[in-house]
């Protein structure tokens, strides 16, 4: 590789990571629910990204980063030694700074924290991210049918969720406030 190839790749990775790094930290949040996990995540993946992209051409960074995203946040989630008991209360963040209820964005990213790892990332591939079942089957490396059956466990799962906290509130149905 001629030193001027080396610059441009270095160059082309310093925009990547600079342009996509928020995007990828808010999907790394989303499929694990807390911020320092979050750019863990986001870190090993931007690690990954760059040594492999420094060796060979890799046709989308984009498309490569969140394969290698959804990766490591799958393996991490198999290993027992993550599963331990918090001692603290995390204090809990605000996805966006969009204007809203912030109750019901709280109830809805505990609601998804809630799911098994792989009903998560179906869905925030999905819904959040607004990519094809194609696609989230791909990145995820699972059949469409699959990717539909997660999607599907999940929503049920997420309205028997959020149903139960929209009673717990007094908010309730059509018919429930006079």
């Amino acid at each position: 590789m001629a030193r001027g190839d080396k610059a441009a790749v270095e160059d082309e990775l310093e925009q990547f990571v600079q342009g996509r790094y928020l995007a990828l930290r808010r999907t790394a949040y989303l499929l694990c629910g807390d911020w320092h996990r979050a750019e863990d995540l986001v870190q090993g993946t931007l690690v990954k990204v760059v040594v492999v992209a420094r060796r060979h051409r890799v046709d989308s960074l984009d498309a490569y980063s969140r394969q290698v995203l959804l990766r490591l946040f799958l393996d991490e989630n198999r290993r027992l030694w993550r599963r331990r008991e918090r001692l603290w209360a995390e204090p809990l963040e605000v996805v966006d700074g969009t204007a809203g209820d912030s109750d019901v964005k709280l109830t809805v990213l505990s609601a998804l924290r809630g799911l098994p790892p792989r009903q998560r990332a179906a869905v925030v591939l999905r819904y959040w991210e607004d990519r094809s079942i194609e696609e989230t089957a791909a990145l995820l490396d699972i059949s469409p049918g699959t990717v539909k059956s997660q999607c599907s466990k999940a929503l049920a799962a997420l309205r028997t969720v959020l149903q139960d906290d929209r009673l717990g509130l007094g908010i309730g149905s059509e018919g429930a406030s006079a």
